[in-house]
């Protein structure tokens, strides 16, 4: 299963609005969980199984809250029991589409 997510805090210290600092520590716990997971400039997207998973991005929100009075959370999951490797693969599934249409 994959699931994308967002998270940060509703208000920032900087007068710019960057928010990477706090974004940063939410990162941090995922990146620690040891499970698959990518991070792009809009969502983190990690692959597992929902009690896998689940804590980790709890756990990412609470480093959020650390500093923050308020976390807003996005989640959107793709969920496919049983399947692995979805992270990449269905990138490599679309790339592959692409070059036969352009072929």
């Amino acid at each position: 299963m994959l699931f994308a997510f967002s998270i940060a805090p509703a208000t920032s210290p900087h007068p710019d609005g960057s928010m990477a600092d706090v974004v940063a520590r939410a990162v941090d716990v995922i990146q620690k969980s040891g499970l698959p997971q990518q991070t792009t400039s809009m969502f983190t997207i990690v692959e597992g199984e929902w009690d896998e998973v689940m804590p980790v991005i709890k756990d990412a929100c609470e480093a959020v809250a650390e500093v923050s009075p308020r976390v807003s959370l996005v989640l959107k999951a793709d969920l496919r029991p049983g399947r692995t490797g979805e992270l990449t693969g269905k990138v490599e599934r679309l790339d592959e589409q692409l070059r036969e249409l352009n072929s």
